[in-house]
């Protein structure tokens, strides 16, 4: 291992080479920002996924980005003609991508060393460790770790998902002390807490939860934390700001999940400073952090007792066909772990998949339904009707499993605004 300045390590990428970083919260920021300084590139790919920071290295002529998950700057990116471009693929394929690509260059965040020399992956396992820990062995290729003293130091399942990367494995180490992209804990909607009492008449008391992102899954944690039930175990691709309020409520014991019982379990974490503070202290031993390849496979997820997995979508169509990635053809986000836990939800014993939505959304000063009577032509559906089980909306829950076509769309219109349901009807 060697110390580096973040202008050293960006100076070990070649003009023409490849570079992957993790999703998210595994970023290295300091070194992007340094790469951002260079503009020798001719041909330099990156893939990553779900940007945290507008790094000017994405606006370098001869720098394309190949993004497996769009946020808010990749279709900043992406809207001022930079070439970014959006990879199909569920978050545990990111691995295989990985894999395939092999690229020279991998750069990740970390914690400092600890007195074994190991560098905690912190708030990230996704599906990039398996790749990091091959490029640290390739002589070949280049580590670059960027050791972040702000991070918290967090746990996998040792011995054979460490979580970390030892120092013998990096080629060079970034000392950075910058502050961790947080997100906002902002209160839910009106609309959100009704879709949240619609979803939370779905769970039990000793369920398994997965939890994705945005109002309504936070409004169902505050609802649990401060309701009767509890005894629930976690296993989640994503962990909240809310699953840590429902730890620290007690309504957290992972006592009866089936799987990695004792633990909750993720493969990334993102939410409020005070998330990360408890993920550094009280909270380090209960949560474990394990490869999106384990934790997003429906197979694994199923082993989970009566897993209730709790997500979104953009659209839905009247026979159950979900969009979640995209928006009037052009990507929005991307397909994350939706599918998989819709399908390891449906096979874990008493397990639903609730997909929540409000039942409108404003579009250019238009107010429209979300529920549809079809998607145009062209459309990429994210999960597909066959899959889904529980619609919600504000209007009350769609149990789609088991309907046929006919009893769907008249579920489903029974969900949909009032003002479009006439609309919608045969």
């Amino acid at each position: 291992m060697k110390l580096a300045s973040p202008v050293e390590a960006a100076a070990q990428v070649r003009s023409r080479d490849s570079l992957a970083i993790p999703l998210g919260p595994g970023q290295p920021p300091d070194f992007l920002h340094a790469l951002g300084e260079r503009d020798d590139f001719e041909d330099l790919t990156v893939f990553g996924a779900l940007l945290v920071g507008a790094f000017r290295i994405f606006t370098r002529p001869g720098v394309q980005l190949l993004s497996g998950f769009f946020g808010p700057v990749e279709r900043g990116l992406r809207d001022g003609g930079h070439d970014v471009r959006f990879v199909p693929a569920d978050f545990r394929r990111f691995a295989e991508i990985a894999r395939q690509m092999a690229p020279r260059v991998m750069a990740t965040a970390a914690t400092p060393p600890d007195e074994n020399g190991l560098c905690s992956l912190s708030l990230h396992a996704g599906a990039t460790v398996e790749e990091l820990h091959r490029c640290g062995r390739d002589p070949d290729r280049l580590l670059v770790v960027e050791a972040n003293s702000q991070l918290p130091r967090t746990l996998g399942l040792p011995p054979e998902h460490l979580h970390a990367l030892h120092v013998d494995e990096i080629d060079l180490l970034v000392e950075a002390d910058r502050e961790v992209v947080a997100l906002p804990d902002l209160p839910p909607t009106e609309v959100e807490k009704v879709i949240a009492r619609h979803a939370a008449a779905f769970i039990r008391d000793g369920c398994t939860l997965q939890t994705g992102i945005g109002g309504v899954p936070n409004a169902v944690a505050t609802l649990l934390a401060e309701g009767p039930g509890g005894d629930y175990g976690v296993h989640s691709e994503m962990f909240t700001t809310g699953l840590m309020r429902l730890h620290r409520a007690g309504k957290i014991t992972n006592a009866r999940k089936g799987w990695n019982d004792g633990v909750s379990i993720a493969t990334f974490a993102m939410g409020t400073r005070e998330l990360y503070d408890w993920l550094d202290g009280a909270g380090r031993e209960s949560v474990r952090f394990l490869p999106a390849g384990l934790v997003n496979d429906p197979a694994l997820i199923s082993r989970n007792r009566a897993l209730i997995s709790i997500n979104g979508a953009l659209s839905v169509d009247l026979v159950g066909q979900l969009v979640a990635d995209e928006v009037g053809g052009r990507q929005h986000s991307g397909i994350g772990g939706h599918e998989d836990f819709v399908t390891g939800a449906a096979f874990s014993e008493g397990g639903r998949s609730l997909i929540c939505l409000p039942s409108t959304a404003r579009v250019g000063g238009e107010v429209i339904s979300r529920i549809v009577r079809a998607f145009p032509p062209g459309t990429c559906v994210t999960t597909p009707r066959h899959q889904v089980d529980v619609i919600i909306t504000e209007y009350g829950a769609a149990e789609l499993s088991g309907l046929t076509n006919a009893q769907r769309r008249a579920a489903l219109t029974a969900i949909a605004h009032p003002d479009f349901r006439d609309a919608l009807r045969p």
